[in-house]
């Protein structure tokens, strides 16, 4: 990758933190998220409990992460179809969502 990217991480936090739960949060992110234009990178998954160490925050049940090769199609992405899909699928079941955009190298 080259040039400068924009990173879209968001830390979901679930109003029902079980593993079912979780599982089907991930599974919907991968399902409605992942195959945008502009995607260069995505991760979906669950907190990794081993990390527990002062530094870490841990409020959180799911983190995404997705890196688009401009702001330009990050834009496009916020009112895709899937993505509009997935918050209505999902908003009910979030407690607390932080969005975290940074432009990166």
């Amino acid at each position: 990758m080259s040039g400068k990217k924009l990173s879209h991480v968001v830390f979901f936090t679930l109003k029902d933190g079980s593993p079912q739960a979780i599982a089907k949060m991930v599974e919907d992110c991968h399902r409605y998220l992942k195959n945008h234009p502009g995607v260069v990178a995505f991760f979906a998954g669950e907190l990794a409990p081993e990390y527990a160490r002062p530094v870490n925050d841990r409020a959180f049940h799911i983190c995404l992460n997705v890196v688009f090769d401009s702001r330009a199609s990050h834009d496009i992405y916020q009112t895709a179809p899937d993505h509009v899909k997935f918050i209505e699928d999902n908003r009910d079941a979030w407690a607390q969502v932080r969005v975290f955009d940074a432009d990166v190298t």
